[in-house]
């Protein structure tokens, strides 16, 4: 069975890599190649201010845009083919672990039932607080960031042909490190579903939803986005919702947990070819989605207005 499993699991890493690496590969050819013309240089300029009250640089919204409205892997392709310091991409990843996949991830919330404003208020309120924290906190981080496999571009390249052979490279490079991580993650996850570890986690989940202001049968919603994220946990999260018959108090403080700290694994170990230290990332995500949860439980709790809602929406 275990052999079994880490097949499936290393078919499934190849062809999610093929998927991811059709979105890193030209995204990463497409930005590194603009760098030579007049385009980039003029939008950096053009949002540069607004961009430094975040503690970023104008082509820092090349990856924040495409983050947010495409996926994470394909912001990752574009900071691969730009030149940030330690400190800017550590915010770009804080911020990007908050906000990424919007139109993906915010349709699966309103699937089960979430508003979406809860969801997009939460996402993006936490990505630009985040950004702003950081900046002001952190003094550090001021040294060139180093892309693991990426080599430090010394040079300009100088002909077409130079020029994208260099954005080829990179865009090369950038889909062997997602393979790197992504393939055995896969085969980890496989092995997991297979052992049906699902259904043991969410029993261990049970503490930590009541700790947290929510009932038992919250439980199986929180493992499966904790494990698989909103996106590809959704169809367990979206039979859990109707089986368990989740309430819409817990079903939204679930939410409010779950976008700040999903697929906790794969988001993390992703960023791990940007160079930067994954193990406060992590951190920061899950501390701000457990007080963030704990303090709109409360609100919610001693105002009644969970109460409210319930009672308008079974009528």
């Amino acid at each position: 069975m275990l052999i079994g499993s880490v097949k499936r699991g290393l078919f499934v890493g190849l062809k999610t890599t093929w998927t991811l690496g059709k979105i890193i590969f030209p995204v990463t050819l497409l930005v590194a190649v603009l760098q030579y013309t007049p385009v980039l240089p003029w939008l950096m300029d053009a949002i540069t201010p607004l961009m430094r009250l975040i503690g970023l640089p104008g082509n820092a919204a090349i990856p924040l845009v495409l983050g947010n409205f495409l996926n994470l892997y394909g912001a990752i392709g574009a900071i691969l083919t730009l030149h940030f310091t330690v400190k800017e991409v550590f915010i770009l990843a804080v911020m990007m672990s908050f906000s990424h996949n919007l139109l993906v991830e915010t349709g699966v919330a309103v699937k089960t039932g979430v508003k979406v404003w809860v969801v997009l208020t939460v996402r993006l309120g936490l990505a630009l607080l985040s950004a702003i924290v950081i900046n002001l906190v952190w003094h550090g981080g001021g040294s060139t960031a180093h892309y693991g496999l990426i080599p430090e571009q010394t040079e300009l390249a100088h002909g077409v042909l130079a020029i994208l052979w260099q954005a080829v490279h990179k865009a090369l490079l950038g889909i062997l490190q997602l393979a790197m991580i992504v393939i055995p993650l896969m085969v980890v996850i496989q092995i997991l579903k297979d052992l049906r570890w699902l259904a043991a986690f969410s029993k261990g989940m049970v503490r930590v939803t009541r700790s947290l202001g929510m009932k038992e049968n919250t439980s199986t919603t929180m493992a499966a986005g904790l494990l698989f994220g909103l996106a590809y946990g959704a169809g367990v999260m979206i039979q859990a919702v109707k089986e368990d018959g989740v309430s819409q108090k817990d079903l939204t403080l679930a939410f409010i947990f779950l976008v700040a700290c999903h697929a906790v694994v794969e988001d993390t170990l992703i960023f791990i070819p940007l160079g930067i230290p994954v193990l406060p990332l992590f951190l920061i995500r899950l501390g701000v989605a457990v007080v963030l949860t704990l303090i709109v439980g409360t609100i919610w709790r001693r105002s009644g207005f969970m109460k409210r809602k319930e009672a308008n929406y079974e009528q």
